[in-house]
């Protein structure tokens, strides 16, 4: 209903036209004229609509259609402004906040419309996109000026009723489209069985005789409820793209199954003797493409079993310790600091510390270590890994969404309905396929039908049968969800699509050392103090100004502290400049820690007997961290650090490819040199601040390379963010993992080399997938145009196409099994 057509019966519902049972019970003014509504919910959704200038929605309704009358809501809202309540739905519980919501009552493409102008509208709604087919909204708000409970009755006063979206419940959701899929192929295959008794008598001579007419006529009644059943898919998604103002592919296939059943009616109904009838045709191509699309969907399935398997190791159940009590609970029912007690042989369900008993488990899936690893009291376990033989008590620090296995899910999740540039030309390409379809169908009817009427339609309709899009529109998508799994499953999360097509054509490496190409164990392994100070006093004072630190350096040397039992000092005025050093105050004296440049940016000079041990410390690979008190030098630390095992034939393997290799650093260049002499012909960049990384990236992507920043730290994020693509190490930062678009959570290096390996085996994949559809295309339209393919062979091959571009994507996986 528009707004210019307002002139409406008063028994007319002005919302959605439905009869008005009670009149004069529901009436209210709008813009200043009163109108009749069916009920509250009606009157309420018109009155908000109107009032937030949005009255242009009934003009986007389909001509014809009646809205359908609100459903009815909870009115509970504010139960999900609880964040323990929220937690299991939002990414994370801060300022701003991420939902997916199932929405009921969305039916057409105006209530997306309606929806996301109308929540875009309120103050804190940053992002919202609906989708149609899922009936999902994905919405971004700022919870310090909106809450979701106002959002929530905001669409309850539109008329929809939404709820926040369970993965639990969208599964359920597939299985039950999957099971009416198989149900409407058995009817169509039931169908197609009889059909074809009824076809062998009019092909052996019954075509002939008295029993022409009755076997028509049995046929038609065969065909009729086949159509309109296993066929209403077809007619279903064709009218709703029609209403959309966007062609279907269904659409072909509608027509195409409508004309001829039509044709066929009309030689059933006249009695002509000139034609044949084709039901079994209708049944049995309606019959081969439901299989094709069934297939296609374990196909699908089978493919991306990998993000299956992911879920699979999230139990369903816990054994909460309450009290000294057993108790078991749904996982949603348990909360950070539980305790939950680990049986032998089952899938640990929370991230948490042991804090009693002992075991070895299996983190494989999660970490790549093949050899279970032993746990005891005050050891950290993660979600997903397998308990082994023994037993042991997890106090809950991580839940649900929130652990490890929860968020490898969600990057899983994310990259497979991500984007690559290169799928830009297929949603560009698809739309214009219908388009096509439909006019080399009505060229070839043309063509045939001044010779042969029957030809002309078996042979336009075999076109449209024929004519597919589907694979090329799959054969970007497949092929990213299939390696964002496969690559998930072997330590390799991808964060978005697009980041395997950049990868692929990476051309020059960027490598942080420290932790990336070092083992990041920092060990502290010289402890020189000035005449009348101990060592012992001068790791105390180091150690207690870092203790707030979270550098590498920081930890190795509280570490070292820890090893000999010394008690960290209270200190106050902390600061820390990043790659640089910490400064603070311990009982009243100023303690600097940092690195030699830094030091003398503070006016503290080295005279030349301390330069010289630090040269000969250097020239060994140690890098030194001198500590100052009240502007004075009081000694000098020296770490030591190791490259990874795998870093030599990496490195080595890039070079043979003529990759261009550096390494970036904040240490001296004489501990860069020493530490990664093995390394062979790489640029070396030395006293590198954070800020410098990311601006010697932006030259090396203005002298015309893409750039891959490999690194772990805080320090590395800006330069993450730059590069072109950027690469993190799990066993970094938060910070720098939230920076990257692929983690490498089994912290291998080696990974590095095999993400680019899967890069390019992806975007080799796709090409020829995109090769494959097209080609499935120019082979078979002309033929069919020229009557040499008919409708059934044409409902074969169609689906057949489709099935070759998810095998050939399932392919990807094979980069791992060599």
């Amino acid at each position: 209903m528009s707004e210019t057509t307002t002139q409406v019966k008063t028994c007319d519902c002005f919302h959605c036209g439905l009869p008005v049972q009670k009149p004069g019970e529901f009436a209210a003014q709008i813009q200043s004229v009163s109108h009749q509504f069916c009920c509250h919910g009606c009157m309420m959704a018109c009155q908000t609509i109107y009032a937030a200038g949005l009255q242009s929605f009934y003009n986007k309704t389909p001509e014809g259609e009646l809205l359908a009358p609100p459903p009815e809501t909870a009115n509970d809202f504010q139960a999900y402004d609880i964040d323990e309540i929220q937690a299991d739905y939002v990414d994370q519980l801060d300022d701003k906040r991420t939902i997916f919501l199932l929405i009921e009552g969305i039916h057409c493409a105006a209530c997306v419309w309606l929806i996301e102008h109308a929540l875009y509208k309120l103050p804190g709604v940053l992002a919202v996109d609906v989708n149609l087919t899922a009936k999902r909204c994905r919405l971004r708000w700022d919870n310090r000026e909106t809450s979701l409970s106002i959002l929530m009755q905001h669409l309850a006063r539109l008329g929809y009723a939404a709820v926040p979206f369970d993965p639990e419940t969208a599964e359920g959701a597939l299985a039950k489209r999957h099971r009416g899929l198989l149900y409407r192929m058995a009817f169509a295959g039931f169908a197609m069985m009889n059909l074809m008794w009824v076809s062998i008598a009019l092909y052996s001579g019954a075509a002939e005789d008295e029993f022409r007419e009755l076997f028509h006529w049995v046929g038609f009644f065969i065909a009729t409820p086949t159509l309109l059943y296993s066929g209403y898919p077809f007619f279903r998604n064709a009218i709703i793209g029609l209403r959309s103002r966007y062609l279907t592919m269904d659409l072909p296939i509608a027509i195409g199954a409508t004309a001829t059943f039509l044709y066929s009616t009309y030689i059933t109904v006249t009695g002509s003797l000139d034609g044949e009838v084709f039901f079994d045709t209708v049944v049995n191509f309606i019959f081969v493409i439901l299989i094709g699309r069934y297939l296609e969907a374990l196909s699908k399935r089978n493919a991306l079993s990998a993000t299956r398997r992911m879920l699979e190791l999230q139990p369903k159940l816990a054994t909460v310790i309450d009290a000294g009590i057993q108790q078991t609970k749904p996982i949603r029912s348990v909360k950070v600091g539980d305790l939950v007690l680990v049986r032998p042989g089952e899938n640990i369900p929370v991230d948490g510390v042991v804090t009693e008993g002992e075991s070895a488990v299996d983190e494989s899936m999660l970490t790549g270590e093949s050899q279970p690893v032993r746990k005891q009291r005050d050891d950290t376990v993660v979600a997903g890994s397998i308990n082994g033989e023994g037993a042991f008590v997890v106090r809950a620090q991580q839940v649900l969404r929130h652990t490890a296995l929860a968020k490898i899910i969600a990057l899983m999740d994310e990259a497979q309905t991500s984007k690559a540039p290169i799928q830009t030309l297929a949603d560009r390409i698809v739309p214009w396929f219908v388009v096509i379809t439909l006019t080399l169908a009505t060229l070839t009817f043309m063509f045939w039908v001044g010779s042969d009427f029957e030809k002309a339609l078996l042979a336009a309709a075999s076109v449209l049968v024929v004519t597919c899009p589907c694979a090329f529109g799959m054969a970007t998508p497949m092929s990213i969800a299939v390696a964002s799994g496969v690559g998930a499953s072997n330590g390799i999360l991808i964060k978005q699509g697009e980041a395997l097509e950049f990868l692929s054509r990476v051309t020059h490496y960027v490598f942080d050392k420290t932790g990336t190409l070092t083992e990041g164990r920092l060990k502290l392994v010289e402890c020189q103090a000035v005449e009348g100070s101990t060592a012992q006093s001068l790791l105390q004072i180091a150690a207690s100004a870092e203790q707030q630190s979270e550098h590498g350096i920081a930890k190795a040397i509280i570490s070292a502290a820890q090893e000999k039992a010394l008690e960290l000092l209270e200190i106050s005025a902390f600061h820390a400049s990043p790659g640089r050093g910490v400064e603070a105050e311990i009982a009243g004296s100023k303690i600097l820690v940092g690195t030699a440049e830094w030091i003398r940016s503070h006016q503290v000079e080295m005279n030349s007997e301390w330069q010289s041990k630090v040269n000969q410390l250097e020239q060994r690979g140690i890098s030194c961290v001198f500590v100052v008190k009240d502007q004075q030098l009081i000694g000098v630390l020296g770490l030591f650090d190791t490259l990874r095992a795998d870093a030599k034939s990496m490195i080595t393997a890039m070079l043979a490819q003529g990759l261009k290799v550096t390494v970036l650093s904040g240490d001296r260049q004489q501990v860069v040199n020493s530490v990664t002499a093995e390394l062979g012909n790489i640029q070396r960049m030395a006293e590198v601040l954070p800020g410098d990384k990311r601006q010697f990236i932006q030259q090396l992507q203005q002298q015309g390379d893409c750039v891959a920043m490999v690194g772990d730290g805080i320090n590395d994020s800006p330069a993450l963010i730059q590069a072109d693509v950027g690469i993190a190490l799990a066993s970094g930062t938060d910070v720098s993992i939230e920076s990257a678009d692929i983690v490498l959570s089994h912290n291998q290096l080696s990974q590095v080399a095999l993400a680019r390996q899967l890069a390019a085996r992806t975007l080799r994949t796709i090409h020829q997938n995109i090769v494959l559809s097209i080609s499935y295309n120019v082979i078979m339209v002309p033929l069919a145009m020229m009557a040499l393919v008919s409708p059934l062979l044409a409902a074969i091959t169609m689906p057949i196409s489709s099935l070759l571009v998810i095998g050939n994507a399932a392919r990807i996986s094979r980069i791992f099994k060599r």
